[in-house]
């Protein structure tokens, strides 16, 4: 008899489920941060919170004070590890380079929230105050470019962002820079503006947007080059079903009607004084033509390359965390 068969009587034992992922639910998930409060309030989690977004000061808690905890560890943990490099390679240690986080996931489903509160949540920790954010918004092509490469009905689209510009920014930044510079997008006017926001010596540097966990391109040769992920020292996937998502990019276009849509200025004042149905219909449209293929073609294939997923419930609040192991 075997010791996989048991004893008489006994019945086997099921075999181990084996995955390169854990998966937390939030309880379990939230109980990591029992020893660390929250450093924000509630006033400064509203600030934070995107339109449409049901973030709240629980959720904060037990969901980003975990996240925020763990990424500290693994800057900190970086670190050691370049101090041991340098002294491996007899080097006098030069200040280490910052370390990058990507965040990925579709439009509306909170990645802007989600970027933002680890922003602030990261810098409250001491041992790494500078934490920059940016998007890569700032990188798409400008409207008039998009217009003359036939691209403008496909903006978020991978070719329409200059993503050589967006690889030599986080290799600038991956090299050492004291100074690095990023555009800037208006959502207002829809476009890349003159403005540029200037990085400087940070500790942590969050790259929040569609396509940043994508792989390099195959050149015409069979060839790849680099990828702006091939630069990431972690990298966050925020989830959710696509039927959600598109739900919530629908409820996001009809707040906006009521608020930023009516401003002269706005590139969307036209879409203002649409009926309620004919508002649905027409976010309906967009996102059907638009923000739904990206996703399903471009974003979401991308889902398996984060070291960490945060999947929402339909009621955007966060439901479980995936993590792989190391």
């Amino acid at each position: 008899m075997t010791s996989a068969e048991g004893a008489p009587g006994t019945p086997a034992e099921a075999p181990r489920e084996t995955s390169p992922y854990l998966k937390l639910d939030r309880a379990t998930w939230a109980a990591l941060a029992t020893e660390t409060e929250s450093p924000l309030t509630q006033d400064e989690v509203v600030a934070l919170r995107g339109l449409g977004d049901s973030l709240d000061l629980d959720e904060v808690t037990q969901v980003y004070l975990p996240l925020s905890r763990l990424l500290s560890l693994r800057v900190e943990a970086a670190a050691r590890l370049h101090r041991e490099q340098e002294e491996f390679l007899h080097r006098r240690t030069p200040p280490r380079t910052p370390f990058v986080i990507g965040l990925a996931g579709s439009v509306a489903v909170g990645k802007s929230t989600a970027a933002r509160v680890l922003q602030q949540m990261l810098a409250r920790w001491p041992e790494h105050p500078n934490v920059a954010l940016v998007t890569t918004d700032g990188f798409l092509y400008p409207n008039a470019e998009l217009e003359r490469r036939g691209l403008l009905q496909r903006k978020g689209f991978p070719e329409s962002y200059d993503r050589r510009a967006l690889l030599r920014f986080v290799v600038d930044i991956k090299s050492g820079r004291e100074e690095v510079e990023a555009p800037v997008y208006s959502h207002l006017v829809y476009d890349v503006t003159d403005e540029k926001v200037l990085i400087k010596q940070p500790d942590i540097v969050i790259v929040e947007g569609l396509n940043v966990l994508q792989p390099a391109r195959t050149r015409e040769d069979g060839t790849t080059g680099l990828g702006l992920s091939d630069f990431f020292d972690f990298s966050v996937y925020v989830d959710a079903a696509t039927k959600h998502i598109r739900r919530w990019y629908v409820d996001r276009f009809l707040r906006l009607r009521e608020t930023a849509f009516r401003d002269p200025q706005s590139y969307f004042a036209k879409y203002a004084d649409l009926s309620r149905d004919e508002a649905v219909a027409e976010a309906e449209r967009i996102w059907d033509a638009i923000n739904g293929p990206n996703l399903e073609r471009n974003v979401l294939p991308t889902r398996s390359r984060a070291a960490l997923v945060l999947r929402k419930d339909d009621d955007h609040s966060v439901r479980y965390v995936r993590l792989r192991k190391i």
